[in-house]
């Protein structure tokens, strides 16, 4: 068996979409970088590529590659799914900890679940999410920024 850690921050930007665990999230900003911005599926996926000591996604998905702007996390989670394919691998279950001040994101956690785990061709009760607050620290206490941790448990067959 496999463990993996994933980690994602990305800052709030006016005149996008929020965009978390593949669903759109009513909210006034939405998250800023090359990609959609997703930093669910990017932890996932770095998680992922940990479990399985391969190239994170600032290697296979650079942002200097302009063909790649705009590019759905969804995609990405994908492309980290084939990998555990690719290896034989089995996903016993994966735990998230969003970190944010705002949006309140428990009324989402069903629909986040939901998409991860049909991205990933898993049971919604193998993917854990729960969000905590910086109590108003830091930039994300600030509501500046949301981050993202993600573990992740694989078979290797």
């Amino acid at each position: 068996m496999r463990i993996g850690i994933g980690f994602d921050l990305h800052v709030f930007e006016k005149g996008r979409k929020l965009i978390l665990a593949g669903i759109d999230i009513p909210y006034h900003s939405g998250l800023k970088g090359h990609s959609d911005g997703d930093v669910v599926l990017h932890a996932i996926s770095d998680a992922i590529a940990g479990a399985l000591a391969i190239e994170d996604i600032g290697s296979e998905f650079p942002d200097t590659d302009a063909s790649l702007k705009g590019i759905s996390s969804n995609i990405i989670l994908e492309h980290y799914r084939k990998k555990i394919d690719f290896h034989h691998g089995k996903i016993l279950n994966i735990d998230i900890v969003l970190i944010a001040e705002k949006p309140l994101l428990k009324p989402w956690y069903n629909r986040m679940r939901e998409n991860i785990a049909i991205i990933l061709k898993i049971q919604t009760s193998q993917v854990g999410i729960k969000a905590k607050t910086m109590e108003g620290l830091g930039e994300i206490g600030k509501g500046n920024s949301i981050a993202c941790f993600a573990s992740i448990l694989i078979d290797l067959i």
